[in-house]
C-alpha cells in the first residue's frame, strides 16, 4: 500500500496525523500523537507500506520541531522492519 501526505496541508502536527489517519482509515481509534504514530506504524498496519510525504519542505518550514519528531518515528519503524528482516516492510519517501 502507498499513502501520500500533502506537505502544503501540514501547518500543524495535527494536520499530519489527520492526513495519515484518513489515508489508513483509522480515524476512530488513532491517538493523533507521536506515541500513537509509533504504535500504528510499528505493529498495526499491513505491510508493505510506503508513506510518501510530498512537499515535505513546506511542512518542515511550518512545524520544524514536530517535523523532526515525526521523522524520528518514521525512521525507527523503518529500522525495526529492516532489523526483523521482513520482505514486506514500512518505508517512507520525502519528496
Amino acid at each position: 500500500m502507498k499513502i501520500t501526505i500533502d506537505g502544503h496541508e501540514v501547518v500543524t502536527e495535527q494536520d499530519f496525523h489527520r492526513q495519515l489517519a484518513e489515508a489508513l482509515g483509522v480515524q476512530d481509534f488513532y491517538g493523533y500523537n507521536l506515541d500513537a504514530l509509533w504504535d500504528l506504524l510499528s505493529a498495526s498496519v499491513e505491510r508493505p507500506l510506503v508513506l510518501v510525504w510530498n512537499d515535505h519542505d513546506c511542512s518542515r518550514g511550518n512545524i520544524p520541531h514536530e517535523f523532526d519528531g515525526i521523522i524520528e518515528v518514521l525512521e525507527r519503524v523503518k529500522q525495526q522492519d529492516e532489523s526483523f528482516g521482513w520482505e514486506d516492510k514500512f518505508s517512507y519517501i520525502l519528496d
